[in-house]
């Protein structure tokens, strides 16, 4: 699994983005005394005080060769959740973006592995704090609430009114700089184990989600699948309007298809159904292990289609290009041609394997899944601490970063954090002198030498707090 994921939660003016900041050491969320400063989902990798730390290897020469980073640097224990700052829950947006607010709001409770419910202990509770607690009320995960502004023992007595929501309280000053230690704490015993990385080594059932525009031939495949009519197949466009989870076997292996409505433009939704249609879409999208990206042979790749692969994209899926209804176009076009097609298209995501097939009689299908199932390997995929760095070693000496207001941008050393999608962060001294297209080619040495050669990986340039010191990459050079 990936990241465990905490979302901060509450009505307007509570202090979400002050505790935000307050917890990850950094102003990244805006602080304002205005209600709705923040409107967008603010999200920052964080790691859980004393899951895992430097052991002194890291810093220190082992060996004459001054070997440091190394397995034995990294306790394998560390962990590391992604604390999201949200807007607050009510706000009535002064530039009517009031819908485009709330909608990130319920991604991010919806995404979660556990709530923090952020309160005011000062005003105590208002009716706003009640629609929020019902609105937690029935989800299934977990929920802390943070009474903040408790600034003293009187107002953490105060707190503890919150109590009558019937979640454990916790009082805390992100201006007095009260109760991290106890919060963090809090949270990770919070989170259930299964929010963090499997290390069981079981291979789960593989979760497919087969997008693309109206009338692609999605249908027809996973009846073709199943051996069955499980969903309506029509050339009508817009046939399906919900997802459409369909259980499969094949080669001794089960998968679970969820078949998605066609995606269309916004200003072609014309109707509630249409609208949910694609929420519940987006929503299949973020739940897969592997997305099929539906592709017509016989019509050009759309607007839609491009706006589409730009969401799975974001959302960092493993996606499969299928140009399905090859049989259409197996006499007329070489599919090298289509290949160059969507290369050139999606010049930006060299790594997206790409397979043509016939859904209405499956030709190829067994030679898609097995494809998707290499794909979600991929995605669970851990590498050493060691083999990491000696792979960014290489990948520095032969390209260095360009200056940066005439100074040398350094990486220290790399840690994989977390799988699916496979999470590396690079502790440097300058997180923002690494320019997109820098990142790009560090991304390619990386799925050239380790094991994610085509899903997407998720880079974070994180400074370090110690830039005197000796750099980590240079010691793992000589190792």
């Amino acid at each position: 699994m990936g990241i465990a994921k905490v979302a901060i939660v509450g009505r307007p003016n509570v202090g979400k983005s002050s505790i935000f900041n307050w917890l990850i050491g950094e102003k990244v969320s805006v602080v304002d005394s205005v209600a709705g400063v923040t409107r967008d989902r603010v999200s920052y990798l964080l790691e859980l005080p004393g899951s895992g730390e430097l052991s002194d290897s890291a810093h220190e020469p082992e060996g004459e060769n001054g070997e440091g980073i190394g397995d034995a640097g990294f306790i394998d224990d560390t962990r590391y959740i992604e604390l999201t700052d949200t807007g607050g829950i009510g706000v009535v947006d002064q530039d009517d973006l009031s819908d485009d607010v709330e909608r990130q709001i319920a991604l991010a409770i919806e995404s979660a592995d556990l709530i923090l419910f952020v309160t005011d202990a000062r005003t105590g509770i208002a009716p706003l704090d009640e629609t929020v607690a019902e609105r937690l009320r029935p989800l299934s995960i977990p929920i802390l609430l943070a009474a903040n502004k408790s600034d003293d023992a009187v107002q953490e007595k105060n707190a503890l009114e919150f109590e009558r929501f019937g979640w454990p309280v916790i009082p805390v000053s992100a201006k007095q700089k009260r109760g991290r230690v106890r919060l963090m704490d809090e949270i990770e015993q919070a989170l259930p184990p299964e929010a963090f990385d499997d290390a069981s080594g079981e291979e789960p059932i593989m979760k497919l989600a087969i997008v693309g525009r109206r009338n692609v031939g999605k249908s027809t495949f996973v009846n073709t699948l199943a051996q069955a009519e499980r969903v309506i197949a029509s050339p009508i466009p817009g046939t399906t309007r919900d997802c459409v989870d369909v259980r499969i076997e094949m080669d001794g292996k089960t998968f679970l298809v969820i078949d998605t409505p066609g995606f269309m433009r916004k200003k072609s939704i014309g109707s509630d159904l249409d609208f949910y249609a694609l929420t519940r879409a987006e929503r299949s999208i973020r739940r897969a292990d592997v997305v099929l990206m539906f592709f017509d042979a016989h019509q050009r790749i759309s607007k839609m289609d491009k706006q589409l692969v730009s969401l799975i994209d974001r959302h960092l899926r493993p996606v499969i290009f299928v140009v399905n209804k090859w049989d259409l176009m197996a006499d007329h076009m070489p599919t090298g041609r289509w290949g160059e097609y969507l290369r050139e298209t999606f010049a930006t995501m060299p790594h997206v394997p790409i397979a043509f097939l016939t859904g209405k009689t499956g030709k190829n299908a067994p030679r898609l899944l097995r494809q998707a199932r290499v794909l979600a390997a991929q995605n669970r995929a851990r590498v050493s601490t060691n083999k990491l760095n000696r792979v960014l070693s290489a990948a520095l000496d032969l390209t260095p970063p360009p200056l940066c207001h005439f100074r040398k941008p350094k990486i220290y050393y790399a840690v994989q954090a977390s799988t699916a999608p496979p999470t590396l962060i690079l502790f440097c001294n300058m997180p923002d002198a690494f320019p997109p297209n820098y990142q790009r080619y560090l991304l390619s040495v990386l799925r050239d030498e380790l094991p994610f050669r085509e899903v997407p990986i998720r880079l974070i340039f994180r400074k370090r707090g110690r830039e005197d010191t000796a750099d980590e990459i240079e010691r793992t050079r000589k190792s």
